[in-house]
C-alpha cells in the first residue's frame, strides 16, 4: 500500500492505564511468531475476489475517508474498492485505489492489488504508483507486482494474534515492509466511534532503518488508523 512508514510523530493515544487493562492481550507473552509467505503463493489457492477478513473486509464499491496533520501539513487519503480486477502472477486480484493529498495538492495515486488465501489470509500482490509534484506526473517510484523474483505478502493474517510477524511486500530494493501485531482488543476512537476489537501493528522496514508507523484495524471496518491519519467516518458504499 505504499507504506512510507511515516516517522512516528503522531502516537496512538494509548495510556499505560489502558496498556495495563489489556495486559492479557497485549506484548506478547507467547513470542513472536513469523508467519510463511507460503500462504499466498499461487500454488497454495484457490484465491478469492471476495476480501471478508474481518480485519480487512473490501466490499467493492466502499469508500473510506482519512484525514490527519504531519509536521504542519494536512493529509487527506481516499481509498476506494474498485470493481475491477487484475490479474498478477497467475492470480485475480481485487483493485483498490488511494488518493493522497497534502494541504489539497494531489501527491500521489495508487492502485492496490489485493486477494484473499483459503485460511482468510490478505494477501497484497503489489502497486502500481503514480507519484505527482505540482499537479504533474512525477514518477513511479515504489511500484512494484508480485512475479519475477517478487513475492505477494501478508497485509492481514486470517486469524490475528499478538506476535505475529509478517512480510508485507518483498521486492528487493523497492518494497520491503514488514508487519508485527503488538496488541489486539485495545480501543480505538475514529470518526467518533469507539472501536474496541482492535488489531494494532507496527510497520518497519529494512530501506528505512529505524523508522517505523502504526496502523490499527477494526473488526467489520478494516484500517481506521494509517499513521498519521484516522477515518474520519464510517466508510460508505
Amino acid at each position: 500500500m505504499n507504506s512510507t512508514c511515516r516517522s512516528l510523530g503522531i502516537l496512538i493515544a494509548l495510556s499505560l492505564s489502558t496498556l495495563a487493562g489489556c495486559s492479557d492481550k497485549v506484548g506478547g507473552g507467547t513470542g513472536r511468531v513469523d508467519l510463511p509467505l507460503s500462504v499466498c503463493e499461487p500454488q497454495n489457492g484457490p484465491f478469492s475476489l471476495t476480501i471478508d477478513n474481518p480485519y480487512f473486509p473490501l466490499p467493492v464499491g466502499t469508500q473510506y475517508l482519512y484525514q490527519g496533520v504531519e509536521d504542519g501539513t494536512v493529509i487527506d487519503l481516499t481509498i476506494t474498492v474498485l470493481n475491477e480486477t487484475k490479474v498478477v502472477n497467475g492470480v485475480t486480484t481485487r483493485v483498490m485505489e488511494e488518493r493522497e493529498l497534502e494541504d489539497d495538492e494531489l501527491i500521489e495515486i495508487s492502485r492496490n492489488f489485493f486477494a484473499q488465501a483459503p485460511d482468510g489470509t490478505v494477501c497484497y500482490f503489489g502497486e502500481e504508483v503514480d507519484i505527482y509534484e505540482g499537479g504533474q506526473l512525477a514518477s513511479h517510484d515504489g511500484a512494484w507486482l508480485a512475479g519475477n523474483g517478487n513475492r505477494a505478502g501478508i497485509l492481514m493474517p486470517g486469524n490475528p494474534e499478538v506476535g505475529m510477524t509478517y512480510q508485507q511486500e518483498l521486492a528487493t530494493g523497492v518494497a520491503m515492509d514488514r508487519g508485527e501485531i503488538v496488541a489486539v482488543g485495545v480501543p480505538f476512537t475514529a470518526g467518533g466511534i469507539t472501536f474496541s476489537d482492535t488489531v494494532l501493528t507496527i510497520d518497519t522496514s529494512p530501506l528505512e532503518p529505524g523508522v517505523q508507523s502504526e496502523k490499527t484495524y477494526a473488526r467489520g471496518i478494516g484500517l481506521v488508523f494509517d499513521e498519521p491519519v484516522s477515518l474520519v467516518g464510517m466508510p460508505s458504499l
